[in-house]
């Protein structure tokens, strides 16, 4: 069957139309058998996450922020011009060696004068030594890449960062959650190295709660052909109606050739199994050099798998560009077929299915690796919602990672997608175009939020205009979904009026009774909810130690507890259900405390992921498994006779209470509730059974401990992938003599690892505790000090090597930048080299090292005289020599190089100082203290195959030892 689509066009911001002949509907290959792709053409998409060199700027002194002083021209007068370390030559060796994704206010201590907001973490205005990051790597472009266009993609830095490639200035990029590429085509070192440079300022917050610093996400090398698919260039809809999807396949195309250019589309649907389902081929289709063109086929999917929360099954168009029958580009795009609904009287519909929300707002910090946080660690988190019982989370209060949607795609996790900021200004539209295009593909997205809690404008004229500009630019780029904003107050007025879903933060800000009669056509959806405060495994309220009761009893004044929360709106099915705040504990907002607490306590689940008890309570009525949960703990030492309320969660018709074998009572269990008795304490079990119909389905017990005997690792998987960033989430707690765990536990544990493993964070869950979540090795240069040369007849048995030489009429060097080394002996004559260095005070057992560049051939080094190597030549001119404590001095030391002079090539003059001194204090041990009985310890693998194995000791308990796997795996292509 023929059919001709008109296929838009963007030239120079005019729309035009052309003809394009598609074929439906036929079930064609991936590729034809002609096709032959043209050598290096075809995408490439490297992760660029790995050898990263790191160090701290400065907010306010340049000199401390790698400016150097008395440089004419600043980073952005001379194209090519990037200065201190935006320069290619600036010396990084000093900087410390890490992979991404980084989030350094994670590893800064706490301090009171910190923002609440960051959970007082010495980072903001009032720490300029702390709060700019640079990064820098060098990476190879091989000379066969010409030709091709070559982009870097940054999913997110935080915060207001400026990338410079090779001393190019190629952009600013101010909010962190924005993701954002540059084109470095015209700027790059083909068959060379090539030097990356970020500068990140996180002084300012963009939101008021822990937002992480750095590089915090992934970073990509993208590679194309001139004519390509542009970034997020393709959006792939679907309707179905009763065993028939239409998809509607868009796709725009870049060509960034000087030539027009002749192409064909064809785009084909997979199924899971990468088996094609429908193909369609837009031929005889072409673009003017430097133009966009937007094109669309029409594919029909008979029987479709559906994506749904019980069956998340994903389908993938293959999107392939061919001209003169060479494959140019092949973009692949992951999409489920799925329709939803909003029904302002019936609530939320997925493929025609009634569907109650029952959801969580989450922010993106974790324990132990703050904003960080590796893609497996995010499917462990989306994981333990899911257990709970939950089907939907909102990303509060920004756009994710791109993985964590990823995640909830495969897993059927229903998202509402949030944006950062509200307003009308270019830039805001444009990041919120940004955040639109970059995730209008993913099924697990139903609904995009605007933004959260905008008081300024929630209940006025100005902010429905605002509202209206928002709405209609997401509808323009989505019409498949419509649009909310979580609004707290000014119900019936301003930018409620106008938004598509009216997003209802708190019942106790306004009657959703009275707008669903006034607006009785809006759907609703309860966008924030609950605010329940609780401390794990804590059962009577501390104030001393900011811990509060984890019992459903403590809440603030804006909010409700769990239980009346989640019944409000079960008794309201016009409204399409809840996102309860929050899933999980989150650095900052400390509420109802401030400092010394660093933690907020709304979460269902504390900051490492382990369940409080309201876990239980949703689990019960979230969920289709039956529950029975008991609590507290039964060690109460010294309160005998005293009585202790216990709870149980659960969705039994009934449950008996038993102590010590005496029964406390049988009771029915509400609807939507829990059970209270109130039992003397004495040592021994407590325990509960669950009855349906009478008979016993479920029982649950807590037992009076006896003292930590040893410890127990438990990881959520024992299999890693050996590919750099794989983790396992490791549960440690101490156990008594018969095996049970200690409820009340504090011990502290140290971590220690070998094999192709490393710790990369920890944590227990403790609101206040201030122990480090990182404990990394620090990196600092010293420099090379008062340069002197002298030429010399011969290499052989030198005095001036010595330590005491009198240099003071030698001839003084200097290596600034734009010296070139002028001062090199063009006579080709040995040379030797002295400077200096002083070694701190407080070095203590920090390790010192030379690095250094060579300059010459058949070089001596020495330090205060004595060997560091002899007649070597280096052929790859970078060196490093660890220096012996017994051979430095307090004070000043000598570094001696003796040297032949080379005029050759590969020794050509460089600026930048030939070498430095690293001094490098380790980390120390890896350590956490137990918080009611439990910590938390989190492994990566090194990207080697082989045993990993953990060991845990605490003093007078048994060491706990786990051993784990590095599975040798295809990883995903990285830049080397």
């Amino acid at each position: 069957m023929m059919s001709v689509n008109r296929a838009k066009i963007i030239r120079g911001g005019r729309i035009f139309f052309c003809a394009a002949v598609l074929i439906s509907l036929a079930v064609l290959g991936v590729a034809h058998a002609e096709d032959q792709a043209t050598n290096g053409a075809v995408r490439e998409r490297l992760l660029m996450d790995f050898n990263w060199r790191f160090a701290f700027g400065h907010a306010r002194e340049p000199g401390k922020d790698f400016d150097p002083a008395g440089n004419y021209f600043s980073y952005y007068a001379k194209a090519g011009n990037g200065a201190g370390a935006a320069a290619v030559d600036f010396d990084d060796r000093g900087w410390r060696l890490l992979d991404l994704p980084h989030d350094w206010a994670v590893e800064v201590p706490f301090d009171r004068a910190g923002s609440a907001s960051h959970g007082y973490k010495a980072i903001g205005r009032n720490f300029p030594a702390t709060s700019v990051g640079w990064y820098r790597k060098t990476f190879f472009i091989p000379a066969s890449d010409a030709g091709r266009r070559i982009s870097v993609e940054f999913d997110g830095v935080f915060r207001d960062s400026t990338v410079w490639v090779n001393g190019f200035y190629l952009g600013r990029e101010a909010s962190g959650y924005t993701g954002f590429n540059y084109d470095l085509t015209s700027v790059l070192n083909y068959g060379g190295e090539n030097v990356i440079a970020v500068r990140a300022d996180a002084s300012l917050e963009e939101g008021w709660f822990y937002e992480g610093a750095g590089i915090y996400r992934h970073v990509w090398l993208e590679k194309t052909a001139p004519l390509h698919v542009a970034d997020h260039g393709t959006f792939v809809s679907s309707e179905v109606t009763n065993n028939l999807a239409t998809i509607t396949a868009r796709v725009t195309v870049n060509n960034d050739d000087t030539n027009s250019v002749p192409f064909e589309i064809e785009q084909t649907i997979l199924d899971a199994n990468g088996q094609p389902l429908a193909s369609g081929v837009s031929k005889s289709l072409s673009l003017a050099a430097g133009t966009p063109g937007e094109f669309s086929s029409s594919l029909t999917v008979t029987n479709p798998a559906l994506w749904s929360c019980e069956s998340p099954y994903l389908h993938k168009l293959v999107t392939t560009i061919r001209t003169e029958n060479a494959v140019v580009d092949r973009y692949e795009t992951s999409f489920g077929i799925r329709t939803v609904r909003w029904d302002a009287n019936e609530g939320f519909f997925l493929n025609g299915k009634h569907v109650e929300l029952k959801g969580t707002c989450d922010h993106e910090d974790h324990a132990g690796v703050g904003a960080a946080v590796p893609d497996e660690l995010n499917m462990f988190r989306l994981t333990q919602l899911k257990k709970m019982g939950s089907n939907a989370i909102r990303t509060s209060h920004n756009p994710p990672t791109p993985e964590l949607l990823d995640a909830c795609d495969r897993l059927g996790l229903l998202v509402m997608d949030e944006n950062r900021r509200m307003g009308a200004s270019l830039e805001v539209l444009s990041e919120l175009e940004s955040f639109i295009r970059r995730d209008r593909n993913h099924p697990s997205v139903i609904i995009w939020s605007l933004g959260n809690e905008e008081w300024n404008l929630e209940g006025n004229e100005r902010g429905r205009r605002i509202t209206e500009a928002m709405q209609s630019l997401v509808q323009r780029l989505d019409p498949t979904r419509r649009v909310t904003s979580a609004i707290s107050g000014g119900w019936g007025y301003g930018a409620s009026t106008i938004v598509d879903v009216m997003g209802l933060n708190y019942f106790s800000h306004g009657s959703e009774d009275q707008f669903h009669a006034k607006f009785p056509g809006k759907p609703m959806v309860a966008t924030e909810e609950a605010s329940t405060f609780s401390t794990r495994g804590i059962y009577v309220t501390d104030r001393d130690h900011q811990h509060l009761s984890a019992y459903d009893v403590n809440k603030p004044d804006w909010g409700e507890l769990a239980e009346p929360a989640w019944t409000h709106y079960v008794e309201r099915p016009y409204i399409a259900g809840t996102f309860q705040w929050t899933g999980f504990d989150y650095r900052g907002e400390e509420t109802p405390f401030g400092w010394p607490a660093i933690s907020s306590q709304f979460g269902i689940m504390d900051v490492c992921g382990f369940p409080k008890d309201n876990f239980y309570y949703y689990q019960a009525w979230w969920s289709d498994a039956p529950v029975l949960h008991l609590f507290p703990h039964w060690n109460w030492p010294g309160r005998e006779g005293e009585d202790i309320d216990v709870w149980v969660q659960s969705n039994c018709e009934e449950v008996e209470l038993f102590l010590n074998g005496q029964s406390q009572g049988r009771k029915k269990m509400p609807r939507n509730s829990h059970l209270e008795w109130k039992v003397k304490y004495a040592p021994g079990t407590l325990l509960a059974r669950g009855f349906n119909g009478g008979k016993e389905i479920l029982a649950d017990q807590r037992e009076t401990t006896g003292a930590p005997a040893a410890i127990q690792l438990t990881p959520h998987r024992e299999n890693l992938r050996a590919d750099r960033e794989d983790v396992s989430v490791i549960t440690t707690q101490v156990n008594d003599a018969q095996g049970r765990l200690v409820p009340n536990a504090t011990n502290e544990i140290t971590f220690s690892i070998t094999g192709p493993g490393r710790i990369i964070g920890v944590g227990n869950g403790d609101p206040s505790s201030h122990e480090p979540d990182k404990f990394v090795e620090t990196t600092s240069a010293l420099p090379l000090e008062n340069w002197r040369m002298k030429t010399v007849e011969s290499l052989t048995n030198r005095p001036e090597m010595a330590f005491e030489v009198d240099d003071s009429n030698w001839q003084t060097v200097s290596f600034k930048p734009g010296d070139g080394r002028g001062n090199r002996n063009q006579n080709a004559q040995p040379l030797v080299y002295r400077a200096s260095f002083e070694r701190p005070a407080n070095a203590g057992d920090a390790a010192l090292t030379l690095v250094w560049r060579a300059t010459g051939d058949e070089e001596s080094v020495c330090l205060n005289g004595r060997p560091l190597a002899h007649g070597a030549n280096w052929n790859d001119g970078n060196v490093a020599f660890e220096l012996p404590p017994e051979n430095l001095r307090d004070g000043k030391n000598i570094i001696a190089v003796a040297l032949k002079n080379s005029r050759d090539s590969r020794r050509n003059p460089i600026t930048g100082e030939p070498g430095l001194v690293c001094v490098t204090k380790p980390c120390g041990p890896w350590k956490r203290s137990l918080f009611s009985g439990l910590a938390q310890v989190i492994v990566q693998s090194t990207g080697e195959p082989g045993q990993i194995v953990l060991t845990a000791h605490s003093p007078q308990v048994a060491d706990g030892v786990l051993k784990l796997k590095a599975v040798a795996v295809s990883v995903r292509p990285f830049v080397q």
